[in-house]
């Protein structure tokens, strides 16, 4: 497909077949979406009616190694070598072409074929039998698309070239054949160079298109590059290496240094560190070890391991992902659906433009009429360029969204894209999103005659007995700071309250308020400390040491290390941060202040976060949510843009128009920019093509000839809209080094 007309044909082509639901055709990717019902259609109906309106369908290519090749690229490619050829043979008939086309400006050549000469004549002849092949061998696709666009009652790209280079060889031939018909020999020009020339500028400019259009899937063809080929799997008790294909769910599964990890599993033997970047945005290699996931696609960096596969082929996550930016480029944005509509009318009125200024030319033009009437004719079709605006928005949002990929950050669909252009808010739920979602140790604080490693041991040692989530963060927090812990004697969990139990001799209570009153601990002197780490939102807890008070030791959902940089970037690209969260108001607060947000709607009920999200939107605004929870999916649903944290929930993942696969605030700030970055790329290819051919037709038609004496030669109107699709594409490719200016990604 090379124009906008292309995309309409072949979506009404298909939607007119019985049994197909719905079909989205993008210029882009040279592809087309298709929702059928499996019992009233199939494949090969579908690909009848793509053949009934003048295209075919890319097949796969099985190369001399067996392998399959991408059909898409590969036929991108045959068409690419095709149109070279006929670019070579056009180039090297039209040199001699325009040589002898115009003897006068020559002066060997005038001597010997002067005006109205026998010698003219002939080698005029001769030249219109060598410009025969171009027209009909180089130029073939024009005429053929030409002919299925009439069949179906359309107009497209395609008819207005075949229309101008025949024009001009009709033309030539009447000049050559019956010289005679004209008032004076000088009006029996001819235009054998037009169409040559026209021909081979146009298809070599179609040529650079496919290049140029190929490297804006350069994100799919490097996430398909990540795909291991070889799996080594034991199977009764022997190994041995079989394609990834062909590794089952459940299969054991060994990875050595340097390899990549065929498909996704948890690991149960080994440990290794493995790099995540190509698939996280993760630059640091991250340490796996028994019971960690593997993910499929990865390079696995020091040691060797062995993991059971738990999803394979279509399943794994890098399939998915995949699948996913695919989808992505092959959606249109809202204001393609406009471009394509305009394009529509396009070329109906290009031609009625070229016919109304043939009759303007030959009725009041100077002499000799017929020829400028001619050529204005000509020139007027060649230079209006329907495949600039077709090609537009497809090809930025192919770029943007490979891009996203490239950075970890998966974008659903073309809506998506342009809607997060426009936020001016974003709501941030609190666990999991700002903070890492799991309460880490804090502070320690003690009271005289105690010391933190001391008070710190004994504590973790009581809760080790514990299961309490709290307790588990602090024994981390103790094994972080190399304390060996002890065994706890007597443990009691009091139910409200607390723990207590025997350490190393001592009897140690751990608990809140009511527990040290209950047993007459006097905790006055730690009531400033109390005051001070709930204020910060943290939970901090008693601990009693043989009956005194030892200290206070604090827990908390501690903020991710990138959230506030993250938000200060936010607020900088002028969008008001909200912070969403079902804590009390105190904590919210605290944890606001600490990276720097203003406002916060706390005390939430996981119901209600949708309604919040929907009363931002009646104030007038445009809302982001970024969420990670299976209690954040209606309010990812209901947001302009839901963002949701990659290491979320699947339910948060499936509502939410944006995934985030590294799992960090950062992402939020590249997947805006990248946004940003894609729509003002659009608007320069919109602004570019409709600027184009707004100029370029008017001067074609000859409109600054009254007033400069200028008139466009069909030569130049074939360059310039051979190159002006190549420019849209050319700076569409642009996108390919976008980079975070803020983010640092």
């Amino acid at each position: 497909m090379h124009c906008s007309s292309c995309v309409v044909r072949v979506e009404l082509a298909l939607r007119m077949t019985p049994g197909v639901v719905s079909a989205h055709a993008n210029l882009g990717p040279n592809a087309v979406d298709i929702e059928y019902q499996p019992e009233k259609v199939d494949f090969d109906a579908i690909r009848k009616a793509i053949t009934s309106a003048g295209y075919r369908v890319a097949e796969p290519k099985i190369d001399s190694t067996s392998e399959v090749l991408d059909p898409a690229e590969a036929a991108n490619e045959e068409e690419y070598r095709g149109l070279m050829w006929k670019f070579w043979f056009a180039a090297a008939i039209s040199i001699p072409v325009m040589v002898l086309s115009y003897p006068d400006l020559i002066p060997g050549l005038r001597d010997w074929m002067p005006m109205g000469s026998e010698t003219r004549r002939t080698v005029w002849s001769l030249l219109g039998v060598l410009s025969l092949p171009v027209m009909v061998w180089a130029g073939s696709q024009f005429f053929i698309g030409m002919w299925d666009a009439l069949r179906h009652r359309a107009a497209n790209m395609h008819t207005l070239i075949a229309i101008g280079i025949s024009a001009a060889y009709a033309y030539s031939v009447v000049a050559v054949a019956w010289p005679g018909l004209f008032p004076n020999m000088a009006l029996a020009e001819v235009f054998w160079d037009v169409t040559d020339v026209v021909v081979a500028l146009v298809v070599l400019g179609l040529a650079l298109e496919i290049k140029a259009k190929g490297r804006t899937s350069q994100a799919i063809k490097k996430l398909i590059g990540l795909q291991a080929k070889i799996a080594r799997v034991i199977r009764d008790g022997k190994e041995s290496d079989i394609a990834v294909e062909e590794v089952l769910v459940d299969d054991v599964v060994i990875v050595r240094p340097g390899e990549k990890i065929p498909v996704d599993g948890k690991v149960i033997a080994g440990s290794s560190a493995v790099d995540e970047s190509m698939i996280t945005g993760e630059s640091m290699p991250i340490e796996k070890q028994v019971g960690d996931e593997v993910i499929g696609g990865t390079l696995n960096k020091t040691g060797s391991f062995r993991f059971t596969a738990t999803k394979v082929g279509k399943d794994t996550a890098l399939a998915t992902i995949i699948r996913m930016v695919k989808d992505a480029q092959g959606s249109k944005a809202p204001i393609q659906r406009v471009v394509d509509t305009v394009s529509g009318y396009f070329v109906p009125a290009v031609m009625i433009l070229a016919v109304l200024a043939f009759v303007a030319w030959y009725n009041f033009g100077p002499e000799p009429r017929v020829i400028y009437a001619t050529v204005i004719f000509v020139t007027t079709l060649i230079i209006a360029c329907p495949c600039a605006l077709g090609l537009a928005t497809p090809t930025s949002l192919m770029v943007g969204i490979g891009k996203g990929a490239e950075n970890g950050i998966l974008i659903r669909s073309g809506d998506a894209l342009q809607a997060s252009e426009k936020l001016n808010t974003i709501i941030l739920d609190k666990t999991g999103t700002i903070t890492k979602g799991e309460p880490a140790l804090t502070d320690v604080v003690v009271t005289a005659g105690f010391d933190e490693p001391s008070v710190l041991r004994l504590t973790a040692s009581l809760e080790r007995g514990s299961e309490h989530p709290l307790g588990e963060a602090i024994v981390k927090g103790a094994a972080a700071r190399n304390l060996t812990l002890a065994d706890a004697e007597a443990f009691v969990a009091i139910p409200g309250l607390g723990v207590s139990g025997r350490i190393d001799g001592h009897d140690v209570l751990f608990g809140n308020a009511k527990l040290m009153r209950d047993r007459n601990i006097t905790i006055d002197m730690l009531q400033a400390d109390w005051e001070r780490l709930a204020g910060e939102g943290k939970t901090p807890m008693y601990v009693a040491i043989d009956g005194k008070a030892g200290g206070l030791v604090a827990v908390a959902d501690t903020v991710k290390p990138d959230s506030k940089a993250a938000i200060a970037v936010l607020k900088g690209l002028g969008i008001e941060v909200v912070m969403l969260t079902g804590d009390n108001e105190r904590t919210g607060r605290a944890i606001a202040r600490e990276v720097g947000i203003d406002r916060v709607l706390a005390e939430v009920l996981p119901n209600d976060k949708a309604h919040e999200v929907q009363k931002l939107q009646l104030e007038g605004r445009s809302v982001g949510m970024v969420g990670d929870g299976v209690n954040d999916a209606p309010a990812l649903a209901q947001a302009d843009v839901g963002f949701a944290i990659g290491t979320g929930t699947d339910v948060a993942i499936e509502a939410s128009d944006v995934t985030l696969i590294k799992g960090s605030l950062i992402g939020v700030v590249t997947a805006i920019e990248i946004s940003r970055a894609t729509m003002r790329n659009v608007r320069q290819n919109l602004v570019g093509a409709f600027g184009y051919n707004s100029l370029g037709i008017p001067v074609a038609m000859g409109v600054l000839y009254p007033f400069i004496g200028l008139l466009l030669s069909p030569l130049i109107a074939a360059a310039a809209m051979a190159f002006s699709s190549v420019t849209v594409v050319t700076n569409a490719n642009r996108l390919r080094f976008f980079k975070s200016r803020r983010a640092g990604s």
